[in-house]
């Protein structure tokens, strides 16, 4: 069955959109068919993978006002079983559509339409990765709905748990409400510079605080993954041989392991 993982963390910098887009193509490097869904009216992953607004014909907002089908918005990357559903600023007019949308019909479910919109594609695809927006808002609500579980990213430097308590709780109410089989697939440790102590007291941090959902991958802080995305490319494609390269293998192999696929 297709594996759906949301990338969700309130606080930017934490590297949401970067492993979203890393994630991905190392999983499409390991022989699973992946559709990236970009979930950030900013299109950081949209543009981190080569694309340009003269290739989107629909993007995610589209999908989910029922401007088109889930399909219609696909884009097949040039790089190895991945695909993507773009975003662009579009996305940032969809909480005033849905409010619109309540107004006219009581029925009307705000935070399922991701969830249905991707229904079609559930056997077409062994993941699908939705990078969420650094907010707890209508589309992060969309993606926990929609979404198996999720992976949250934590920067390895100081007040990197602030705001996770207010998360948590957001994945309960979801879990409660709305998709009781939600589960935290895991943490992942991000950012980190070996050079400092307090990327090392952060880890231990953090392992303590959430035990065995801690990912056993770290990601290092390296100028070669900030550059990939200017090139439209993930970091397997830009640098083969980098450090950040081998960890995100590492990572989608955690991933595929966790989830028995």
């Amino acid at each position: 069955m297709t594996k759906i993982i949301a990338l969700v963390n309130q606080k930017g910098g934490v590297g949401k959109t970067t492993t979203s887009i890393n994630l991905s193509a190392a999983l499409g490097k390991e022989g699973k068919k992946t559709l990236l869904i970009d979930l950030d009216p900013q299109g950081n992953a949209s543009t981190g993978l080569g694309l340009n607004n003269g290739d989107i014909k629909h993007d995610i907002y589209d999908v989910m006002t029922g401007a088109c089908e889930a399909t219609d918005a696909i884009i097949k990357t040039k790089f190895k079983n991945l695909s993507i559903i773009p975003a662009t600023l579009n996305l940032a007019g969809v909480d005033v559509e849905f409010v619109k949308a309540m107004l006219e019909d009581s029925n009307f479910r705000q935070n399922e339409q991701l969830k249905l919109s991707l229904e079609p594609l559930m056997d077409k695809y062994d993941y699908i990765i939705i990078d969420c927006q650094p907010s707890l808002g209508i589309t992060t609500m969309n993606a926990l709905v929609a979404a198996n579980s999720v992976i949250i990213p934590v920067q390895c430097e100081f007040f990197a748990l602030e705001g996770i308590t207010q998360l948590l709780n957001s994945i309960i109410m979801v879990q409660s409400n709305m998709n009781p089989g939600l589960r935290i697939e895991g943490v992942l440790l991000t950012m980190l510079d070996g050079r400092t102590n307090i990327g090392l007291e952060v880890i231990e941090e953090i392992r303590g605080y959430f035990k065995n959902k801690v990912f056993n991958t770290i990601i290092p802080r390296l100028v070669r993954l900030v550059e990939a995305p200017s090139h439209g490319k993930p970091i397997s494609d830009y640098d083969p041989e980098s450090r950040a390269t081998l960890a995100y293998q590492n990572l989608a192999k955690e991933v595929i392991s966790r989830n028995g696929n």
